[in-house]
């Protein structure tokens, strides 16, 4: 059921691009929501659970620093899609690779974890999941590339995340290092959701709107432990 519920998520962000177009506004609302869900969760959830179980508290803080570090560089050729923005100009001549391969890095490590934790975890990778396809799925389009590639690309980047939860529930590596894989990971989603909640709104002004998706993104989180 997990495995559905991920593809489902992408293709739901992809289908409501060509369904409804959500607007500029209605997106950033969401990534707002999403982002302060998937905190929420990582902060109240992911990281209780790793310092529990790892006596160990240096290793923990250093494999998620490292996942900091990690999710910088994959944003550096992902040109930040993982947070909403996709400041690429193509010229429909050359498929952006770079960006698939990074995108499709970390929707894969989104799912490592996923085996070891409790439902809130796969459902803030689905909240976060279905506002990224929508920006995706706009970007595609708005491209010169065909169809073909365009929906090649979203049926990839779907199945990284249960490709991902596959790995770490079946691979004795990934099953014999949770903890610190964990670690990594919440390193990885610290680094996007402050991102997503805490970058400069429009002219520095108070935002109500996404205040309130933010506030709500917490609430749903605190309410569920």
């Amino acid at each position: 059921m997990t495995y559905i519920i991920l593809v489902l998520s992408v293709l739901l962000g992809s289908l409501l691009v060509f369904i409804i177009k959500p607007s500029n506004k209605i997106v950033r609302l969401l990534l707002a929501f999403s982002g302060a869900y998937l905190l929420s969760v990582t902060v109240l959830h992911l990281l209780p659970e790793v310092y529990t179980i790892n006596s160990n508290d240096t290793v923990v803080g250093i494999f998620i620093l490292i996942g900091i570090i990690l999710q910088s560089v994959l944003e550096s050729f992902s040109k930040g899609a993982e947070h909403g923005h996709i400041h690429i100009h193509s010229d429909g001549k050359k498929f952006p690779t770079l960006l698939f391969v990074s995108l499709c890095l970390h929707a894969f490590s989104e799912g490592l974890p996923i085996h070891n934790a409790d439902d809130n975890l796969l459902w803030a990778i689905v909240v976060h999941k279905i506002p990224i396809a929508i920006v995706l799925t706009t970007f595609l389009i708005k491209t010169k590339y065909s169809s073909k590639i365009v929906f090649g690309f979203l049926f990839f980047f779907g199945l990284m995340s249960p490709l991902g939860f596959l790995v770490g529930d079946k691979i004795p590596f990934f099953t014999n290092y949770t903890t610190e894989i964990t670690a990594l990971i919440i390193g990885v989603f610290l680094h996007i959701s402050t991102i997503i909640l805490f970058e400069s709104s429009e002219n520095h002004k108070f935002n109500l709107q996404k205040f309130m998706a933010i506030l709500l993104g917490i609430l749903l989180t605190i309410f569920s432990l």
